[in-house]
C-alpha cells in the first residue's frame, strides 16, 4: 500500500527541481494512504504530492516577500477529489444548462471513445470538439455515429489508423503496451527528458515583487492562452494564491462549458484573437508587464504566430514562459495532438487497467491523472522560476508535457487495486464550496493545499469568455 512516505519521497524528488533548501520538506504534513481511488498507479500519491510541490512553492515565494515562514498540508483524499475537479463541478443556468463537464461527453451521437480495428488493436479517438469530431468523419468518409466508424475501422489496421488520422491533425491513439511505448521513439525521447524543465532563455534585470503583499502571488501578472485541463489548471492554481490572471481565448473557438467553469475561478476570461492586426498589437502591449505566459498550443504554434519563448522575452524581458504539449517538445511526436486519455492509451497505462481487470482493451484511470499533475507541476515550474527571476534576473522557460508526466506516474509504483472502493459521493461534499456566478449558482473542489498563514482561494467566480476585457486595468492600476 501506499503511505504518506511514498508522498514524501515523491516531493523530495520534485522540490529537487527548485534548487532550494531540503529543510521546507520539513514544514509539510501530510494525511491519508493509498489506495484513494481504485487503479493500478498511485494516483493518491501523485495528486498529494504535485499539489503539496506546488504549494510549497507558494510558500516559499511568500516567504521571499514577507520573511515569513508557513506550513503546508494535504489530505490525500482531498487532493484526489482536486483530480477530479471536473467531475464534481455541479451548476444550475438556464443559458448554460446544468449538469457537469464529465457529462457532457455521452452525447447520442458521439465518435469519442475506444474502437476494435480489422487487425485486432485498438484505437482510441478523441472527438470532444466539434472540429476533431467532424475531422474524423470527414477523413473516415464514415456515417456520423460510432458504429459509423467502427464499420470503417474494421477494414484498417490499428496502426495505420493512428498514422492517417494523426497526419490530418487529429487527436487519436492505437492501444500499446507498456514495453511497445518504452521501444516507440516517442517513448525513447520521452525517457530522456526530466519530470519538467526550467531553463534560463534571456537576460535581463531582476524584476521586483509589489510590496506589502496579503497574498503569495499579488501583484503578479499572469497571461494564459490555454484550452484543457492541464493549462487551465496551471493558470486556477496560481490565481488560488492571488496572482492576476486574464485567461485569453480566440472568440472563433470551440469551448467546453463545464470546463470553462471549473477552471475559469480566480480568472478574468476575455476574448483576444492572434490572428486579428489589432489584437495581436494589443497583446503585445499586455506583454510587456506581464509576469508569467502560460501556453498550452502545440510546440512551435505559436512560434508561427511570432510569440515564441525567445520572442515573448524580447518583449518582455523576464518573463516566466511555460510551455504545455502533449508529447514533449522532442521525438517525432513532438507536434502530435494529444490529450490525457491518449497519453494514456499509446503510453500501455490504459491496457495495464484492462489487463488487471481482466478485460481486452483499456481501462483508464480514475482520474484524469497526467492533466491534473501536468498542471500543479507547471504551476510549481513557473513559481520556482518566478523566485529565480527576482533573485537573480534572466527570462525563464519551463516545459511540461503529459507524456513526461506519465513516465513520472509510473515511476511512483503499483497498486493494482483496481477493485478497491471509490470514493463515495456521500463523502465528497465536505470538499466542495459554493458560489453565485455569472452562471448561475456553482459547486466546486475546495483548494486542497492547506497554508498556515495565507489560506488558499479563489477571488473570483467563475465566467465564461469576454465577461472582461483583455486587460490590466481591472485590477484598479
Amino acid at each position: 500500500m501506499g503511505n504518506s512516505e511514498d508522498s514524501r519521497s515523491a516531493i523530495r524528488k520534485l522540490w529537487k527541481f527548485s534548487d532550494l533548501e531540503d529543510s521546507y520538506l520539513d514544514k509539510i504534513s501530510l494525511t491519508g494512504s493509498e489506495p484513494i481511488l481504485p487503479s493500478v498507479y498511485k494516483t493518491g500519491v501523485a495528486s498529494q504530492s504535485s499539489i503539496t510541490v506546488a504549494a510549497m512553492a507558494a510558500a516559499k515565494i511568500w516567504e521571499s516577500r514577507t520573511g515569513e515562514a508557513q506550513n503546508v498540508s494535504v489530505d490525500m483524499k482531498h487532493a484526489a477529489i482536486a483530480f477530479r475537479s471536473e467531475r464534481y463541478l455541479d451548476y444550475e443556468s438556464s443559458k448554460y444548462g446544468s449538469g457537469s463537464h464529465s457529462g457532457m461527453r455521452n452525447h447520442p451521437d458521439s465518435i469519442h471513445g475506444f474502437y476494435v480495428c480489422g487487425d485486432g488493436g485498438w484505437l482510441q479517438i478523441h472527438a470532444n470538439y466539434p472540429a476533431h469530431r467532424s475531422g474524423v468523419l470527414e477523413a473516415l468518409d464514415s456515417e456520423a455515429s460510432a458504429a459509423g466508424v467502427q464499420k470503417v475501422l474494421m477494414n484498417m489496421k490499428a496502426l495505420d489508423a493512428e498514422e492517417y488520422l494523426s497526419k490530418k491533425g487529429l487527436p487519436v491513439g492505437m492501444m500499446r503496451t507498456l514495453n511497445e511505448w518504452d521501444h516507440h521513439p516517442q517513448g525513447i525521447s520521452v525517457s530522456n527528458l526530466p519530470i519538467l524543465e526550467i531553463e534560463k532563455i534571456g537576460d535581463s534585470k531582476k524584476l521586483n515583487f509589489t510590496n506589502d503583499p496579503a497574498r503569495p502571488l499579488e501583484g503578479v501578472k499572469v497571461l494564459e492562452l490555454t484550452k484543457v485541463l492541464a493549462g487551465p489548471l496551471m493558470g486556477r492554481t496560481l490565481a488560488e494564491h492571488g496572482a492576476e490572471i486574464l485567461w485569453l481565448n480566440d472568440p472563433h473557438l470551440d469551448v467546453i462549458d463545464g470546463l470553462v467553469i471549473d477552471m475559469s475561478r480566480g480568472k478574468r476570461p476575455a476574448h483576444l484573437d492572434l490572428n486579428n492586426e489589432k489584437d495581436r498589437k494589443h497583446f503585445i502591449n499586455l506583454t510587456r508587464t506581464t509576469d508569467i505566459f502560460i501556453q498550452g498550443y502545440r510546440p512551435g504554434s505559436l512560434g508561427v504566430k511570432g510569440f515564441s519563448p525567445e520572442r515573448m522575452a524580447e518583449i518582455r524581458p523576464g518573463i516566466i514562459c511555460v510551455e504545455l504539449s502533449a508529447f514533449s517538445h522532442l521525438g517525432p511526436w513532438s507536434n502530435k495532438r494529444g490529450f490525457d486519455s491518449i497519453i494514456q492509451t499509446v503510453s500501455g497505462i490504459g491496457r495495464e487497467g484492462g489487463k488487471a481487470a481482466g478485460e481486452e482493451g483499456m481501462i483508464h484511470m480514475p482520474c484524469q491523472a497526467l492533466d491534473h499533475a501536468t498542471g500543479y507541476l507547471g504551476a510549481f515550474g513557473a513559481m520556482i522560476a518566478l523566485l529565480r527571476q527576482r533573485s537573480e534576473g534572466g527570462s525563464w522557460l519551463v516545459r511540461v508535457s503529459l507524456a513526461q508526466t506519465s513516465q513520472w506516474l509510473k515511476s511512483l509504483g503499483r497498486l493494482d487495486q483496481v477493485d478497491s472502493k471509490d470514493i463515495p459521493d456521500t463523502e465528497v461534499n465536505d470538499y466542495l464550496q459554493k458560489t453565485v456566478s455569472p452562471y448561475g449558482r456553482v459547486s466546486f473542489t475546495k483548494p486542497a493545499a492547506q497554508l498556515s498563514k495565507t489560506p488558499a482561494y479563489w477571488s473570483l467566480p467563475p465566467s465564461p469568455f469576454g465577461t472582461f476585457e483583455p486587460s490590466w486595468q481591472q485590477w484598479g492600476e
